[in-house]
């Protein structure tokens, strides 16, 4: 191409406030100069080196933090050092599979049709006492384990310690606690005396089904415990940080659909998001986010409960989600959005819930950069180099209900406004769901996925409509906040919900912080 055309197409650039480097200016000539200048004028970009020639075939025309790439280039320019350019660019061309190399799904249930009889209910809690004795055995502190059969069996009194399920719980006349307990070798009652007032403490808390520890002495057909062991998280948990700077996101329960929800903050949200609104900083936190994680109830549904079709704006489900991924198609690109459902979505309440269906949600199946996953779930991210990742644990929290209503520690401690002692109740009990009634499931007949067997990094959950930020033995618990105002049957609940709060989680540094969009 002749210098007096290139200087025309560099100054005809220049005009529309792009600078371009005239070595670009032929290789630009099969392409439509339409999309080029939208391009543009849709990204935060100031030179347009023959380096972006593949993006821009590729039509990528957002989610880029183009101005740390001018920095990036620039410094190449200066003073040679161009592998953090050469990083930034090689980025810039992954597909989405290379774009999620930092994304493991570590545990994610898919549905599963077969005939469930009582015999998977025996062997759903079997497999639930197997995974949970093993955890118990490999502390250490339950010397000379022995079964409930062996233990009636014997006729001279004894120290024993023992492991079972928690079959029925009582308190006596005298105010001691009787928890019966079952193995799979017979049932036997330990008692609690009151005068121990640290296991007393520990056995009021005690619910049904779950499976604990007890050390004692074994007297007729009873056993007097001396110690109450949980599963629960070691003492040994060591607090992971990467080397690497990076944020995380966590939202919950949108309920689109709702005449109460909150659309205008959620907008805020979104142009933050973008990093059209904020100071400095708070755009160059905006430009660093590599995950949002949305813990359930995107949409508020239909016939979730009576009456519900007078508090709906949208009364079909399928529109619903359809303006659900709208808004979530405003996200930038390059940030990854993983979602699990909850109890007002539409697929079966019973858990584990499998990935949001595709009959309803094909929008959202459609986005780039979703990867939907099952309520329960198990996540790893961030990983890179030496650093293994953070294991997140998401569940919406269906069964929080339950436990506020039945622990006497979480209804007394703050009940729905302290979403962290449900949280750490049950990773005491590493178990999400441990008694029956607290929540439908699925009886797998070789596990039982509400387990917690790999200790998380991040606890994180929903439903409470209350943003919660605490650490429990280095596991950072978070419970998302929500984009719904308070509902009729919050109100007669005596809930509070706190919306438009956004946790957010400096990857390197484990630091939250609560971003408020609303009032």
């Amino acid at each position: 191409m002749p210098e007096k055309e290139k200087s025309d197409e560099v100054i005809h650039f220049l005009e529309r406030g792009v600078l371009i480097s005239p070595d670009v200016i032929p290789d630009l000539g099969y392409l439509d100069k339409k999309p080029i200048f939208e391009f543009f004028e849709n990204n935060d970009l100031l030179y347009f080196s023959k380096d972006l020639l593949p993006v821009l075939e590729s039509k990528l025309k957002r989610g880029i933090n183009w101005t740390e790439f001018e920095k990036l280039k620039a410094k190449f320019e200066k003073d040679g050092k161009e592998e953090a350019y050469k990083k930034f660019l090689d980025y810039v061309l992954l597909g989405k599979e290379q774009e999620q190399e930092d994304i493991k799904i570590i545990a994610s249930y898919e549905e599963t049709s077969a005939k469930r009889e009582m015999a998977d209910f025996a062997m759903y809690f079997n497999s639930r006492l197997n995974m949970l004795q093993k955890i118990l055995y490999s502390r250490g502190q339950l010397k000379g384990m022995t079964s409930i059969g062996r233990i009636l069996d014997k006729k001279e009194r004894a120290n024993i310690s023992l492991i079972g399920l928690v079959k029925e719980k009582r308190t006596t006349k005298n105010g001691n606690i009787i928890i019966k307990m079952e193995d799979n070798t017979g049932e036997i009652n330990v008692l609690v005396n009151k005068n121990k007032p640290d296991i007393f403490e520990l056995a009021r808390d005690i619910v049904l089904d779950e499976v604990i520890g007890i050390s004692g002495v074994n007297g007729d057909n009873i056993v007097f415990a001396n110690n109450l062991l949980l599963p629960d998280i070691p003492n040994t948990n060591q607090l992971k940080k990467s080397n690497q700077e990076g944020y995380a996101i966590f939202l919950s329960d949108l309920h689109v659909g709702s005449n109460n929800f909150l659309e205008q903050d959620f907008n805020k949200f979104l142009k933050w998001i973008n990093r059209e609104t904020g100071n400095e900083k708070q755009k160059e936190i905006a430009s660093k986010v590599k995950y949002i994680f949305i813990l359930g109830d995107l949409v508020d549904g239909v016939g979730v409960y009576p009456g519900q079709e007078n508090e709906l704006t949208i009364n079909d489900i399928y529109e619903q989600y359809e303006k659900c991924a709208g808004f979530l198609s405003k996200i930038p690109d390059n940030i990854k959005l993983i979602i699990c459902a909850g109890n007002h979505d539409a697929l079966r309440l019973a858990e584990p819930q499998p990935p949001l269906y595709t009959d309803f949600c094909k929008k959202l199946h459609e986005l780039p950069n979703t990867i939907l996953v099952s309520n329960p779930a198990m996540i790893n991210i961030h990983a890179s180099g030496d650093f293994p990742g953070y294991n997140v644990l998401l569940y919406h929290g269906y069964s929080f209900d339950y436990y506020v209503a039945n622990v006497d520690s979480i209804r007394n401690g703050g009940g729905y406004d302290r979403a962290d002692l449900i949280m750490k109740f049950l990773l005491r009990r590493r178990h999400l769901a441990p008694t029956h009634a607290s929540t439908l499931y699925v009886p797998y007949q070789d596990q039982d996925p509400l387990v917690i067997d790999t200790i998380p990094d991040f606890f994180v959950t929903g439903h409470i409509h209350k943003t919660s930020v605490a650490n429990y033995k280095n596991v950072t618990l978070i419970s998302g906040s929500c984009w719904q105002s308070k509902t009729s049957f919050q109100a007669k609940m005596g809930h509070h919900p706190e919306p438009s709060r956004v946790p957010i989680v400096n990857l390197a540094t484990r630091d939250v912080k609560v971003l408020k969009f609303g009032k």
